[in-house]
């Protein structure tokens, strides 16, 4: 007697051979068998029908920002509806454990989170509730109360701010500094973490301008830490040295720090189109340099390409225009006085327009409008900032100012999405298949009004398999699973097999893919995020229990909270 029978459809089991039709049977949170279960008389307790659908093991999303939203939302939407069973937070360096014993460390790591990561701080002020000290409290905390799994790493902002307190963004450590950073890193990786994660990207700023404090760490302690990891099984590095073409000492780095942990690191983050492609196969080669020293690196790649919702109320990427960083990160009833003042206005757009790397980013006229929430601005969604200032008689930039002046800096704008060239999927599936490549990158959880790659599974599958059929299914399914959970050690997770974890997605092929995204006012406080449902996910199951039914979450909490050691294993360096 199984507690569920999914019968009928087409197994891909995340290996990536060839597919075969049969039952399977869950009893518990395990796959018992797969098989002709229908027709030797098996009984359930509960039956999916998959008849005409493909049943593939749960996505595994490696590189999430969900260690907050967990408390508001344990469905972690919308990741489950479009097919993720298995999700790691704990990235870039930008965790919120361990918080120590001064609550001035938990209120700079809440407004350092907010800032680099695009959550509104009025979400994670009212929706997280701050309360424990340590990482294993944080486990706590959480364990038992979401839909998914889900495993975390200590990051190194939050180690170097409760050792240094606000010498954690003004200098190097000390080697006490460092021994009680250690220790702390031991600590939450004796309670489960799953590795260790920091950031050197010069994009990642706090609130008041400096530094966020892995930034300041100097080279040795970065491999000192990674050297804790050595001691512990099931670990693993995510880290971001630098942006653009990597020079040798990022290479050096990566290895060091892969050799000292004793396990794999990876790199954030690899887009790719075409004409990236020499810079693409250039920075691949880390792999290669770390593997002839004995470790593992392997880029992180997003399998789509990010559109942009820019807003002056983050200020996020817009503070990268020569001269406006101080102004985006001025509280939003000052920024709201500044771009009202006519001579303001004209200064920010006057180094907009001079000559640097972003001047494409101040084509405003360019720019859509791709929602503006306040009345006053009635029909200015779906059209261009140009088309709109015509009509008003003003400048480009004056009636992008005035419209987002009048939705309280609310106005979401970018380029508009245009159709990718088949070229730039194929040189995607050129990378995907690249062993010194992992699909991830989605950033689930972060930049909510920036961009949405939380559907990054279900694009992948309906551009590159429906759609072009550039790769089977067959082998994207062993992409977004097998892949993954070899990558983390994850036992028992990304195949179906029998004894596996019941991670399962039912599909349908014809019509799998990703909703449009658009704007919804769900976080705490009454914030907005992107957000997108999924097309032709038609059931999720994690651990035996299903969790999105018909495109709906269930409400069911099944996830495991994944400990090192205990879901995870040694990965390997091969």
């Amino acid at each position: 007697m199984f507690d569920l029978l999914i019968s009928g459809g087409d197994v891909i089991d995340g290996r990536g051979g060839p597919r075969q039709r049969a039952d399977v049977g869950i009893a518990g949170d395990r796959i018992t068998a797969i098989g002709n279960l229908v027709n030797s008389g098996a009984q359930a307790a509960a039956t999916i029908d998959a008849t005409g659908r493909a049943v593939t093991p749960g996505f595994i999303d490696v590189h999430t920002h969900l260690d907050a939203q967990v408390f508001w939302d344990p469905d972690l939407s919308p990741s489950p509806l479009h097919g993720v069973t298995t999700v790691i937070g704990g990235n870039c360096g930008f965790t919120i454990a361990p918080l120590g014993d001064d609550p001035a460390h938990g209120d700079y790591l809440m407004r350092m989170l907010a800032r680099v990561e695009g959550i509104p701080l009025e979400a994670l002020q009212q929706g997280v509730p701050w309360s424990w000290r340590t990482t294993a409290e944080y486990f706590d905390a959480i364990d038992g109360n979401v839909a998914v799994n889900a495993g975390f790493k200590v990051g190194h902002s939050a180690l170097r701010r409760v050792v240094m307190g606000d010498d954690s963004v003004r200098r190097a450590s000390t080697d006490e500094e460092l021994e009680a950073m250690k220790a702390l890193l031991r600590d939450g990786l004796e309670a489960g973490a799953l590795g260790f994660s920091s950031s050197w990207s010069r994009t990642h700023n706090d609130p008041m301008g400096n530094m966020v404090p892995s930034r300041c760490a100097e080279r040795d302690e970065l491999v000192e830490l990674c050297s804790v990891l050595a001691d512990f099984d099931g670990t693993s590095v995510e880290f971001i040295p630098a942006l653009g073409p990597f020079e040798d000492w990022a290479l050096e780095l990566m290895s060091d720090m892969s050799v000292a942990a004793r396990s794999p690191l990876n790199w954030n983050v690899m887009t790719v189109t075409a004409r990236s492609m020499d810079m693409n196969r250039a920075k691949l080669a880390a792999g290669d340099h770390a593997a002839e020293r004995g470790g593992k690196v392997v880029a992180l790649t997003v399998p789509q390409m990010l559109s942009l919702h820019l807003n002056f109320n983050s200020g996020f990427v817009l503070d990268a225009l020569p001269g406006w960083e101080e102004v985006m990160l001025l509280p939003r009833e000052d920024k709201l006085r500044v771009l009202a003042d006519p001579a303001e206005r004209r200064r920010l757009n006057d180094l907009a327009q001079s000559d640097h790397p972003l001047r494409a980013l101040a084509h405003w006229e360019r720019k859509v409008v791709f929602h503006s929430p306040s009345p006053e601005n009635d029909g200015c969604a779906g059209r261009t900032i140009g088309e709109i200032a015509e009509e008003r008689g003003q400048d480009p930039w004056d009636a992008l100012c005035d419209i987002a002046l009048a939705d309280d800096l609310e106005t979401s704008f970018g380029n508009p999405a245009m159709p990718e060239p088949t070229a730039d999927w194929e040189a995607r599936v050129e990378i995907w298949r690249d062993p010194r490549a992992v699909i991830g990158a989605s950033d689930a959880g972060a930049h909510l009004d920036l961009f949405l790659t939380a559907n990054y599974a279900t694009t992948m599958l309906n551009e590159a398999v429906v759609k072009r059929g550039l790769i089977p299914m067959e082998e994207a399914v062993h992409l977004l699973t097998g892949v993954q959970a070899d990558l983390y050690g994850l036992v028992d997770r990304g195949v179906l097999s029998e004894g596996a974890y019941a991670d399962v997605v039912v599909l349908d092929e014809a019509s799998v893919g990703s909703g449009p995204t658009r704007f919804r006012s769900d976080l705490p406080a009454g914030a907005s995020r992107l957000y997108a449902d999924a097309t032709g996910i038609e059931h999720v199951v994690c651990n035996g229990t299903e969790i999105v039914s018909g495109g709906r979450f269930t409400g069911a909490r099944p996830g495991t909270l994944l400990r090192s050691g205990t879901h995870t294993t040694g990965p390997s360096l091969d």
